[in-house]
Formats: structure tokens, C-alpha cells, sequence
């Protein structure tokens, strides 16, 4: 089992003492939004639901249809057996599509049959814990990389994700979206603390860092 690195205190002061070393323009950011405060939370499975409901949604109308979903099952996210068994129907009446009630089924099945394990998840490096969830219908690369994020994971560079694009445009001033490729190359200097540098993009922008 290979030794899985995790955003400790001691680990995100050196992430912030190494970025701004490596990156001028990034360092300006460090210096107006303070501390990184980033930290493991959540299990895999909670975020992964909580993950789906929130794809492609603001965050007030996604947080909305979180709390009827939750309202549903006694205030919290219902079990994975519970979930994998419920109807499409009462899914769609919190305001789920039809693609999230039948992502979230998913994730409830994959969970309650062991395809995907809570516990082991942790354990995975990175691109095992990338290669395990994305087996799930609903839970693609973006997904992947905020999970990977929740779990503490120091160098993760979202680069599907919009706020971070958008935030590396308005930082660097570019004069469009950055793609995949040229998001990795602005982001190279910042190994092996992509994760924070991805979190100063999201400060960069003004926007709300995942949870």
C-alpha cells in the first residue's frame, strides 16, 4: 500500500512557503487571502453524492435542492442500500435531474455492493482513487479531482473544473479559458502542492473553494 500524503498544518505552511517562491504572480493572491484552509472532511461516499447534486449548478440552488434531498432521508444522505433502492420519482421530486437521480443511485449501488469501499478509498494513491469512482455512472474526471481534494491530497490541478480556469485567466490575464494542457503548464511550478495552488485560484476569482 503506497504512502498516501495528506494536507496536514505543517504540510500546507510549506505548500504556501513553495508557492510563493515558485510563483510571483500567485504569491500576490497568498498575500491578499492569507492561510490555506483546506482540510480532509467527509467520507467518500457523503462527498460523492453531495458531489453530484452540486455538478453544474450555483452553489444556492444546488444547496436548495440539498436540503429537500436530505429533508427526505431524516436530515442527512440515506445509506447506500437505502439510495441504490429508491425510485427515480421521489429522486426527481427534490429537484434532481433525471441523470443526477440515476448518478446518485449509482453511487448508492457501487458503495452498497463493494465495487467502490468507504474504507479502502483513503488508502488508494491518486489515480487509483480516480480510476475507482469514475467506474461509477454519473462520476467523471471533475468529480475525481474534488474528492481528491476532500480527502487532502496535496497535488491535485482540477483542470476540468471552471473556477479554476476562470481564476488562471483572470490571474494571469489570458485572453481566454486556459484548456487542460495549458492549465498544466501554468500550474507545473507549483509541484507538489497543486492542490493549494488550485485553492488560490478559487481566492484568485472570489469564489467559494469546495467544501
Amino acid at each position: 500500500m503506497p504512502r498516501i500524503e495528506k494536507l496536514d498544518a505543517a504540510r500546507l505552511a510549506a505548500a504556501v512557503s513553495h508557492l510563493r517562491r515558485a510563483d510571483a504572480t500567485l504569491a500576490e493572491v497568498i498575500e491578499a487571502h492569507g492561510p490555506c484552509t483546506l482540510a480532509p472532511r467527509g467520507d467518500p461516499y457523503r462527498y460523492l453524492v453531495r458531489s453530484i447534486v452540486y455538478q453544474q449548478l450555483a452553489g444556492k440552488a444546488a444547496a436548495t435542492i440539498e436540503r429537500r434531498f436530505k429533508a427526505g432521508y431524516g436530515g442527512r444522505i440515506p445509506p447506500p442500500a437505502l439510495l441504490a433502492a429508491q425510485r427515480d420519482r421521489k429522486l426527481r421530486a427534490f429537484g434532481l435531474s433525471r441523470q443526477k437521480a440515476a448518478a446518485v443511485k449509482a453511487v448508492g449501488a457501487a458503495f452498497e455492493s463493494g465495487l467502490v469501499s468507504a474504507r479502502r478509498i483513503p488508502h488508494l494513491d491518486d489515480a487509483a482513487v480516480v480510476e475507482a469512482v469514475t467506474q461509477i455512472r454519473g462520476v467523471g474526471e471533475w468529480t475525481a479531482h474534488m474528492l481528491l481534494i476532500a480527502l487532502g491530497r496535496p497535488d491535485v490541478l482540477p483542470v476540468g473544473d471552471y473556477g479554476v480556469r476562470k481564476g488562471a485567466q483572470k490571474l494571469y490575464g489570458l485572453r481566454e479559458l486556459p484548456k487542460p494542457e495549458a492549465l498544466e503548464k501554468l500550474a507545473e511550478p507549483w509541484r507538489p502542492y497543486r492542490t493549494v495552488g488550485s485553492w488560490y485560484l478559487w481566492r484568485a476569482l472570489e469564489s467559494k473553494a469546495p467544501e
